[in-house]
């Protein structure tokens, strides 16, 4: 008899065939044990705040009904109230979860819990898995390594330019076109509106991308694609220019550099074009939202929701109401001491 309704195993088993295998099937208390290049500590050795990645179920039961799924990046105290509001079931989230960190501060089975939500994160077993990202970017890929140099999850990428990617500044208005930048200017615009002043800013706005090296008419011969928070060094980057020097051009997503940074002096010494492409404010577009559209056709019964986290930032005299900022100002003098 066909059972009525989907569960959390049957959303772990449909992530499972779309990432080729590579979740953890185990419970998380063994996953410290597992030998699989998935599961991975990440730490900057700061003591107590490493965490270890699990691609796989975190937080609930595999018998849970599923009606309805929240796909998002990373997991805040935010995207966990919203869940509660919407009366969601589970979340999957890219980026790896922790306690303290991921829940406002709190155990996550204590605030999960407490909106009865189940939680999957991914993140190493889904990189590499689709050419999405590099086509976003104007790369037809013929390379592409998540460990490059021995450093796990230092994704780097390299392809010839797209036929429609002939010079520099069709990268950044590819990218502008794909992501609706224009559609996040008018958010912007009319968030100014509400607030009262033009010095607003979000984060799909601000890190919208640009050229920091070369012209808009110079043309694209091949793409090195790098990700700079991932680990990617100087040196990477003059390797992979030795091993496929007809590539004259660099694009670092989802993490950003500045003019100056030692990855854009080397590319400058080596005589290459440098673009700054989607920033991590759109990863939800570039990687949540195909997952998603692929989990709905093995799943049809189920309702997928976008958690699209949008950043903003507002100057400290115009944060809040006027009733709000006058209340700020009576409890910093509490503060100070001097109420």
């Amino acid at each position: 008899m066909t059972r009525p309704y989907t569960t959390v195993a049957d959303v772990l088993r449909a992530l499972s065939r779309l990432t080729r295998g590579r979740l953890f099937q185990g419970e998380p208390a063994g996953a410290a044990r597992a030998r699989s290049p998935h599961v991975v500590w990440k730490s900057s050795g700061i003591p107590g705040k490493e965490v270890l990645e699990i691609p796989g179920l975190i937080v609930g039961k595999r018998d849970r009904p599923v009606r309805r799924v929240a796909m998002g990046i990373t997991l805040t105290e935010n995207a966990i109230e919203l869940a509660g509001a919407m009366n969601v079931d589970l979340l999957i989230c890219h980026h790896p979860v922790a306690d303290g960190a991921s829940a406002g501060g709190v155990p996550l089975s204590q605030y999960l819990g407490l909106y009865d939500l189940a939680l999957i994160e991914v993140h190493e077993a889904f990189h590499g898995l689709h050419p999405g990202i590099p086509y976003l970017h104007g790369l037809d890929v013929v390379f592409r390594d998540t460990s490059f140099g021995g450093i796990p999850g230092n994704v780097v990428v390299v392809g010839e330019p797209l036929p429609e990617v002939r010079r520099l500044g069709d990268i950044p208005a590819r990218l502008e076109r794909f992501m609706g930048l224009g559609r996040e200017e008018s958010i912007l615009e009319a968030e100014r509106a509400a607030v009262g002043t033009s010095a607003v800013e979000s984060a799909a706005v601000a890190t919208r991308p640009r050229i920091l090296l070369g012209r808009p008419d110079d043309p694209v011969t091949g793409i090195i694609q790098v990700f700079p928070h991932s680990g990617t060094r100087p040196e990477h980057l003059e390797a992979l220019v030795t091993r496929f020097p007809w590539c004259n051009t660099v694009v670092a997503s989802i993490s950003r550099v500045r003019a100056g940074a030692p990855l854009v002096d080397a590319a400058a010494r080596m005589g290459l074009r440098f673009v700054l492409g989607n920033s991590h404010a759109m990863e939800v577009f570039e990687n949540w939202v195909p997952l998603a559209h692929a989990l709905a056709a093995l799943l049809p019964g189920l309702e997928f929701l976008i958690w699209q986290e949008r950043v903003s930032v507002v100057p400290l005299e115009f944060a809040g109401s006027p009733d709000l900022r006058e209340y700020a100002a009576d409890i910093a003098r509490h503060l100070l001491g001097e109420g």
